[in-house]
């Protein structure tokens, strides 16, 4: 039997379904001040009131178990909500309402727009507004995943964008971030060298002036402060996500993007190819110098040859060198002459490089091979593009006969998925190549010709002084140099020139 209604003590129950501070600003003020008025009207005691931040769409709200927890207690008898949807939108907790209902723990619910009483028919009508608020959760569910899933066939990436890119909430499309995508792309060419590391690329970052954010603010979890560098771990997912050359994956699928890509398919695939082949950084490869080989010493007429040193101060600063020196291979003349740096004997090389000259008769014959050139190229790249563009059809074919495939049910979702991923990224890498052989294919005929035309006009070649004036030269410079002097511009090398 229901209780006298002087006798019930209520709480009253306020709930919005976000934590954050900056939606649903007025829900909770609103509901409180329209529920207290509604229990003044009607006389009814407020013992408590519970504000709750939390969707009701899953059990296990602490706000809501604490309220029904003291009621078990005997603390109150009663609930004021604004309407049953604020109670439960899950079956678990519309049945254990219904159930302190029917033990008589809680005696009476009042909301300002449903009529109820503890009745079988005034359960019954509360059952029916619990399913019809489960009802509307679960079709808002469906619709906004149908939505979502032509969002994604549409090429538009349905969530929050990685770094370097920007959601753009007037258009509800994706940007590239003008500030950031550069430095994003910086790191995949430092990482492709294969001379750095996912640490030495978080240095990077966090010198670039990228760092970790804080979290958001919770009653059971403080906003941290942020400011920190990125982990190793955040830097390789980074450098192996598809997003950045164009694709998405969503629900374990590959799709090809429409926004803008930050990287193009080849670096990427440059730097999955030093991630999968190791990592750690390994001993870097020394790199030959522009002008090892091509220069002489003059004391012992041995080669020369280039290295490269970095020095690195306390401070931070980093200088790199390039010098030059004597191999001393000789096995006649015992050869003593110290390192020169790049510059100086750079500076010695331009005046020798810049007297060279060629005959109108050899240039003509040059541009007229560099015409040749030109047609065997555009051919050629007329007969790849083709040949890619081919294969491009052929993978188009191959998706959707993967596709029918996967519908009939002969190969599972993950086998399927994985397929696809692997077309999709073969097709990527081919459509990049197309442009650039479209794009570049002759792009270096027209800076030689050019470099030809100009060598013509130069003095010729019979100007050049012999090597020997040369060698003697630099000894002349070697004997008559001040003691004192340590500058580099007064070079121990001739040039190897052969006439």
């Amino acid at each position: 039997m229901q209780q006298p209604a002087q006798n019930f003590v209520y709480f009253l129950y306020v709930r919005k379904s976000t934590d954050v501070e900056d939606k649903q600003v007025l829900s909770i003020e609103a509901q409180i001040v329209e529920l207290k008025e509604f229990a003044r009207r009607l006389e009814l005691q407020v013992a408590d009131i519970f504000i709750e931040k939390q969707t009701a769409k899953k059990p296990g709200r602490p706000v809501f178990n604490e309220m029904l927890h003291r009621i078990s207690a005997g603390e109150a008898n009663g609930v004021i909500a604004w309407l049953p949807d604020r109670l439960s939108r899950n079956s678990i907790d519309s049945g254990q309402i219904i159930y302190m209902l029917d033990e008589n723990v809680l005696g009476d619910l009042k909301f300002p727009h449903f009529w109820f009483e503890n009745t079988p028919q005034g359960k019954y009508m509360l059952a029916n507004e619990f399913n019809s608020s489960k009802q509307y959760v679960d079709n808002l569910s469906v619709n906004t995943k149908r939505g979502l899933r032509q969002k994604v066939r549409e090429g538009h990436y349905p969530s929050i964008v990685p770094f370097g890119y920007l959601n753009d909430v007037r258009t509800k499309t994706v940007v590239a971030n003008r500030k950031t995508a550069p430095i994003v792309r910086q790191c995949f060419e430092m990482y492709a060298k294969g001379n750095k590391t996912c640490g030495d690329i978080a240095d990077f970052l966090f010198a670039s002036g990228v760092a970790t954010k804080g979290r958001r603010k919770t009653k059971n979890d403080p906003k941290s402060a942020g400011g920190k560098r990125w982990h190793e771990t955040r830097v390789k997912n980074m450098l192996s996500n598809i997003f950045y050359y164009g694709h998405f994956l969503y629900a374990g699928e590959v799709y090809e993007g429409k926004h803008t890509p930050i990287v193009d398919k080849a670096l990427f695939d440059r730097v999955q190819a030093v991630l999968t082949g190791r990592g750690r950084v390994q001993k870097k490869v020394t790199t030959p110098q522009a002008l090892t080989m091509l220069v002489r010493c003059a004391n012992c007429n041995c080669y020369v040859t280039g290295s490269h040193k970095v020095k690195r101060q306390k401070n931070g600063n980093v200088h790199e060198y390039t010098y030059y020196r004597c191999t001393h291979k000789s096995k006649v003349v015992a050869c003593s002459e110290p390192e020169l740096r790049e510059y100086a004997l750079a500076s010695q090389l331009v005046p020798i490089a810049k007297s060279f000259a060629i005959s109108e008769r050899m240039g003509a014959f040059m541009l007229t091979k560099l015409d040749e050139d030109t047609q065997v190229v555009q051919a050629d790249s007329t007969k790849l593009i083709t040949t890619h563009r081919a294969r491009l059809d052929e993978l188009a074919g191959k998706s959707k006969r993967l596709f029918d495939v996967y519908m009939d049910g002969d190969i599972e979702q993950d086998e399927y998925r994985e397929r696809r991923a692997e077309i999709m990224s073969e097709k990527k890498s081919l459509e990049s190549k197309v442009e650039r052989i479209a794009a570049r294919a002759d792009f270096w005929i027209e800076p030689v010709a050019k470099k030809q035309k100009s060598r013509c006009k130069q003095r010729p070649i019979s100007h050049f002084p012999p090597r020997k004036h040369l060698v003697r030269a630099a000894r002349d410079q070697r004997k008559n140099r001040p003691k004192g002097r340590q500058f580099p511009e007064k070079s121990l090398y001739g040039a190897d020139e052969r006439t």
